[in-house]
Parts: C-alpha cells; structure tokens; sequence
C-alpha cells in the first residue's frame, strides 16, 4: 500500500538535502501530457519537468528502445566505443548541421565544456592564461562553479564567491554593450538564444547577427545555449536555426533525452578542429549507451512523426490563445516567447499564487524569473490541450 502524501514529503525532507522549496505534490506516473499523483489526481503537464519532457509520458518507441537496450548494455566508459553513442553523435551533427559531439550528463556540464573550448581555442593561438568570456546579464547557465560564473544573477553568485575570473557581462540584445566588452583578451561570447530562467526573452535577429559578426571579426568563439529552447521547442530542431546564425558551439540537454538525464555541446569545424584535444576533457558517464540509446531514439521518434512541424502548428495556436489572454487580464503585461517557450509577464499579483492556483484546477505550470508565468508543455500537445490549459488557466486566475 502506498503510504500517503504527508508520510511520503516528511521522509524526503529528513533524508534528502534541502536545497528546493517544493510544492506538496507527490507524482507517481504520466501518460501522454498528463501526470498523476500518489491521489490519483490527474495534472495537464505544461511544465514538462522543466522543459525535458518532449514527448511526454510513454511516447510509442520511446519506452521499448531504452528496455531493449538495458537488456544489452548500459555502461563501458568512454575507454571503448558503443554504438549508440557513434548513432547519437551521427543523428546530433546531421540535425544540427555541425561537426563534432561531446556528450555529457547535464546541461551545467554541456557548459563547463564549452567554456573550456573557447578557452583552448584561444590558448593555441597565443598561448596566454588570461583569457576573458563574455556573458549576458539575466543568463542562467547552470550552478557549477563555472557555469555559475557567466549566469549574470548577483542572487545565484554572491554565496559562492570567488568563482571563475575572466568574465565580463554585457545586456542582452544590446549590441552595442556587447562590443564595449571585447578586448584582445575576449575568447567566447555564451548567451541564451532565447532566455529561460531570466523571463522568456527571445533574442532579436539583429542583436544575434550583430553578434556572430563580432565573433568572426575578432576570431572568438560564439556559444549558444540551447538546453531549454533547442530540440524543437521554438518550432525549429535549434533555435539559432530561425536566426540563420549557427554557433561555433552548442550546448543542449533537457529534451535531448526525453527524461533520460544527458547533455551534450556540438562544435562546429572550426572550433573542433581547434580547441580540444586528447587529455583536454573527459567524464566517466557521459556517452553511456544508455544515455545515448534514448538520444538516438529521441531524434529518430522526431523526425518519423514530424515533431518539429507540428510544434510550428502547436505554437502558432498557443500564441494566439495567450495573446487573447494578454487582451483580457489588464494584470498581464505581455507575451514573451516562441512556439512552445512562451511567457506570460504578471504584474500585480504574485505569480507564485497562479501557479498554486493552478495545481489545484489540475494545471502544472512554473515561472521564470520574478513575474513571469512560464509555460513548457510536452512538444506533443493538441489544440484541445491548449484549450483546456487556458480554461484551467483562467479558472486559477
């Protein structure tokens, strides 16, 4: 018998580290873009586990190909090849149009990696150790140390203090803020394509260009972090692929397993051929076969049933949907986003209380940044979810 709800919360909070705040939910299992928890109460699922859930809950082949694989292989370390891992990194450059993988078990250490990219990049061509990256204000790009260093949040920061040198900070989609910041020093530019934790800012086409020209004038690398918008969520595989600008590095997680926890960062040419070397990095776990079996699976299950195109269509109607919203409540500021990342800006109220709110119409959704309502359903989603999101929606307002 399952133990109940109170029974369940208090033995996780005496065993397990208090680090999250967590609403007093206990999920026990999903099905399509619906959770359920341990009352058996059903939740429409515009979360997606903080943008990971792509394909929501039991997606047809997803479930069968990680259990055909268990019964296989699970881990080697990276001292052997394994297929998957050659099959994910082949279907991972083909998708993006880029060169070489690295695959790692997070997106912080997608980021880790990158960083150390640009810095070696810079290093074989004038063997200095004084290196600088630039980073956008707002950003958040994960909580190691090096990670933590070019996420512009004095609240994430100022505990942990002194974190990595070298790291200047400009304003996102100001360009001009961006070329006050560049000196013979500067190696990388990182920032989001799109900025999740910091509100659902999409970059603008001229910032993003204004950007990429930069780093081929002064031969620094660009970064993109692509961990909540890429993997199709913007109606695009990537989100730079709107843009037409293409990174020199990439770093992408959350969907990319579908709830298998794995990242990666994908260099193009330049910056593979030019950065990291035997010895220069490594990891234990990441490009397990495990891991990389639901990688593969992921971009296949994408491509067959056209997941791309369909969150084009999903999007469009969720954009007009939150629009009419935005027209209606006068507590609505705006609508931020694209395709399935969208925001909605509250001022007003706290949007802490919506969400509650929410939860108990049987609707998951969380914020981003101090005001804004952030909605990251599974790619999957219909019309009538969209529907039934704003009719729970409007019920918690």
């Amino acid at each position: 018998m399952t133990e109940n709800k109170e029974t369940i919360m208090k033995r996780a909070e005496e065993a397990v580290l208090h680090t999250y705040n967590r609403y007093p939910l206990v999920l026990e299992k999903g099905e399509g873009v619906y959770l359920y928890d341990t009352e058996g109460k059903q939740y429409l699922d515009f979360a997606a586990g903080i943008a990971v859930q792509g394909l929501g809950y039991h997606y047809p082949g997803y479930d069968e190909a990680l259990k055909a694989q268990i019964d296989k292989l699970m881990h080697t370390s990276n001292l052997f090849y394994n297929i998957p891992a050659m099959e994910a990194a082949e279907k991972l450059t083909k998708a993006s149009g880029m060169s070489k993988v690295f695959f790692t078990n997070s997106g912080t250490e997608a980021i880790e990696g990158a960083l150390k990219t640009a810095r070696k990049y810079a290093w074989l061509k004038d063997r200095r150790d004084d290196h600088e990256i630039i980073a956008m204000r707002h950003s958040f790009h994960g909580r190691s140390m090096g990670a933590l260093s070019v996420t512009g949040n004095e609240a994430y920061q100022a505990p942990f203090r002194p974190l990595i040198g070298g790291i200047r900070f400009a304003n996102y989609n100001d360009l001009e803020s961006v070329r006050a910041q560049i000196t013979e020093r500067t190696c990388g530019i990182i920032l989001e394509t799109i900025q999740g934790e910091g509100g659902i800012y999409p970059a603008t086409e001229e910032f993003l260009k204004g950007v990429k020209a930069l780093c081929e004038e002064h031969d620094i690398l660009l970064i993109l972090d692509e961990i909540q918008c890429g993997m199709g969520r913007t109606g695009h595989m990537f989100a730079w692929q709107e843009y037409g600008v293409k990174p020199n590095v990439m770093t992408c997680a959350k969907a990319l397993g579908c709830g298998v926890p794995v990242g990666a960062f994908v260099l193009d040419e330049k910056a593979a051929n030019g950065s990291l070397a035997p010895g220069d990095h490594g990891t234990t776990y990441g490009g397990n076969p495990f891991a990389c079996a639901a990688v593969s699976t992921v971009l296949d299950l994408f491509e067959r049933d056209g997941i791309v195109e369909h969150v084009r269509e999903a999007g469009a109607y969720l954009t007009e949907r939150l629009d009419e919203l935005a027209e209606r409540y006068d507590f609505i500021e705006e609508r931020r986003g694209k395709g399935l990342i969208q925001g909605l800006a509250i001022q007003g109220r706290p949007v802490s209380e919506i969400v509650v709110k929410s939860q108990e119409m049987g609707l998951l959704v969380i914020t981003a940044g101090n005001n804004v309502l952030r909605l990251v359903p599974p790619l999957i989603i219909e019309k009538q979810h969209v529907d039934e999101m704003i009719e729970k929606l409007i019920r918690a307002f």
